[in-house]
């Protein structure tokens, strides 16, 4: 029987993960790939969070919806007819199917396998020939809903009806990313792609500033020197992080003229022409701000080795509806494709190399800020999930069920 790494030896080591960058480890590999640690996961991280799932604009008139998946939930986003973004569970609470997949516009969701009907706030309308069933109420049964926050034009959730809002906590994240005015900025459809390496594989190649000029070495990304980056520190309980990162000439972009060929966010300095950000709100939000273009990634887990992401680009109001936009558009994928196709291929390696009983707790080049902050966020919720755990009696009955298993072997 596999013994399980959950134990306060385990949980104490991990201190080593927000020591001050200089003498910081890496998290131990079985936090990439150990099922019962994804478990502690989920409740340490997102049961717990704000959880991106999209874009305001991706759902902007009454009825429309779009679905998701996160950790094995499967959830509506829907406009109700006030136009409020309400979030709710998709599993109709007569069997357990799904009510609905993909995207679209309804008026009412009604399951296909028994005809139960949800309005568009999650409230049961009608279950057909349940007149006979004891004690049926209808009110008993509408479906679970969650917590909803707009940050910046991104849809929020939150699975904890006690969570702290989102918004306060991003103050200094939002002050440094300002110039995009992104809760105005025009966007296309995303692309959502299944991966097999662990969601923190990909999170933390989303802000390596260390790789970008080693890995995308060449015409691709030399104009933004992994040497030039920076990573601000952000207040205390802040909900997220930066890197800032200097460019050999002004207006830089990811495409074959190196140069930007959309129009330029108009509300940015010359000094932040001449820069790229990046930000991140663990767990879900990526952003990569580059002056005429920003790309935004949604990274949903739905297993210990395994994620969705939605990569999605943004741009300057009236971008979209120039007349060589799609051209545009085009040439910018030629670079992004190119990047993107270099990064998968690493993450997928080294989920590989994590499951190795030679994998080993790495060291931090001063490029590589962001994932210490990372850490410095993870770290503290993994500890005190783990605290609750081990004292909680169901944890209690399983460790000494497992024990005697053991010594039976």
């Amino acid at each position: 029987m596999r013994r399980s790494i959950l134990n306060d030896a385990f949980f104490a080591g991990i201190d080593s993960s927000i020591l001050p960058l200089q003498q910081a480890e890496t998290l131990p590999p079985a936090c990439y790939t150990d099922p019962d640690f994804y478990e502690l996961e989920k409740e340490a991280v997102f049961n717990h969070e704000w959880l991106c799932l999209g874009r305001e604009s991706d759902i902007p008139e009454p009825g429309d919806f779009f679905t998701a998946h996160i950790v094995d939930e499967p959830i509506i986003v829907v406009r109700n007819k006030k136009e409020e973004i309400r979030a709710m569970s998709a599993v109709c609470q007569h069997r357990a199917m799904l009510l609905a997949e993909g995207k679209g516009n309804k008026r009412a969701f009604r399951c296909p396998y028994h005809h139960w009907t949800y309005s568009l706030d999650g409230n049961l309308l009608k279950g057909p020939a349940m007149e006979e069933t004891c004690d049926f109420i209808k009110e008993d049964f509408n479906l679970p809903s969650f917590q909803v926050e707009i940050w910046l034009g991104f849809i929020f959730i939150n699975f904890d009806d006690s969570a702290a809002p989102l918004a306060p906590r991003l103050e200094a994240v939002e002050k440094t990313i300002a110039g995009y005015d992104l809760a105005s900025a025009e966007g296309i459809e995303p692309e959502t792609v299944i991966f097999p390496w662990n969601w923190k594989v990909q999170f933390e190649n989303n802000n390596d500033g260390y790789h970008a000029n080693r890995l995308h070495q060449g015409k691709n990304h030399d104009f933004c020197p992994s040497a030039l980056c920076s990573f601000p520190v952000m207040p205390e309980n802040t909900a997220g992080y930066t890197r800032v990162n200097g460019l050999t000439h002004k207006d830089a972009a990811f495409n074959p003229t190196q140069k930007a060929i959309h129009p330029v966010f108009p509300n940015l300095s010359e000094q932040e022409r001449n820069l790229f950000l990046f930000a991140n709100i663990p767990p879900t939000l990526s952003l990569v701000l580059t002056p005429d273009m920003v790309f935004y990634l949604i990274v949903r887990a739905t297993g210990p080795e395994a994620h969705e992401m939605d990569t999605g680009l943004l741009f300057a109001p009236g971008a979209t509806q120039h007349k060589d936009f799609g051209e545009r558009l085009e040439q910018a994928w030629i670079t992004g494709s190119e990047i993107m196709a270099q990064d998968q291929h690493v993450d997928k390696l080294v989920q590989i190399g994590l499951r190795s009983k030679y994998a080993t707790r790495g060291r931090y080049s001063w490029q590589e800020g962001a994932q210490q902050q990372l850490n410095s966020w993870l770290v503290p919720r993994y500890q005190s999930a783990w605290e609750k755990l081990k004292n909680g009696p169901d944890y209690q009955m399983t460790h000494k069920l497992r024990v005697k298993q053991l010594y039976a072997q």
